[in-house]
């Protein structure tokens, strides 16, 4: 199946060039482009792309704001694509929604299979965010979500499969710790993600780290 992207840049050169790449890739079709947030979301919603390559920083309406307006409409996944890395940008972004947080310096490699792996339904963070997060999360100085009511709700291979998210674990990785099939991993995380009313995988891993819920050696 041809994944469908849909490239939001303000730098017309840099959006050009995203656009080259992932038009040249397999299984990669460039549906359109947009310049500014709010011509993101219209795009969107008339072009159906499974993945938006998201720029923060435009004109007008932003791509964090217009992330949360596609994630929370369930429109398409949204991969942050960014110059800065800097913590408000990241934790914005992700809490918006987005299913992963990429910067510009990324390899063209790495990004065609960050837009595959986010279609997938995996979340992709590139490891300089990775590390912020985490010794934000270490050093205490992130302000932790509300948490979630749903919290005491999961069942005790649901809380599992939320601690493999916050270590990171793709679907397959999840379920060789688990010992489960891939596909039931899927179901678990598509249930954990609805009990705690979260828009992605990455907002559970944040969800996971502020909570403590983490994995036991194995």
């Amino acid at each position: 199946m041809t994944i469908k992207v849909l490239v939001a840049d303000d730098h017309g050169a840099i959006r050009a060039g995203l656009m080259m790449i992932l038009g040249n890739a397999e299984g990669i079709e460039v549906v359109g482009e947009a310049a500014d947030g709010a011509t993101a979301v219209r795009q969107a919603k008339a072009l159906k792309p499974d993945v938006v390559l998201m720029d923060v920083r435009m004109p007008g309406v932003d791509g964090i704001a217009a992330t949360r307006e596609l994630t929370t409409e369930g429109l398409c996944e949204v991969l942050v694509l960014t110059t800065f890395d800097l913590d408000e940008y990241v934790h914005a972004a992700l809490r918006a929604g987005a299913a992963g947080f990429l910067l510009k310096s990324v390899e063209a490699s790495r990004l065609v299979e960050a837009v595959k792996l986010v279609a997938a339904g995996e979340g992709v963070l590139a490891p300089q965010v990775t590390r912020k997060l985490i010794t934000a999360f270490a050093a205490g100085t992130r302000e932790p979500s509300p948490v979630p009511d749903g919290l005491g709700q999961l069942t005790d291979r649901e809380r599992e499969v939320l601690a493999c998210l916050g270590g990171g674990l793709s679907n397959a990785q999840i379920g060789t710790r688990l010992h489960i099939g891939e596909t039931t991993v899927k179901t678990h995380v598509s249930r954990v993600l609805t009990k705690l009313d979260l828009r992605s995988r990455v907002q559970a891993a944040i969800l996971a780290q502020e909570n403590g819920i983490t994995l036991e050696s194995p």
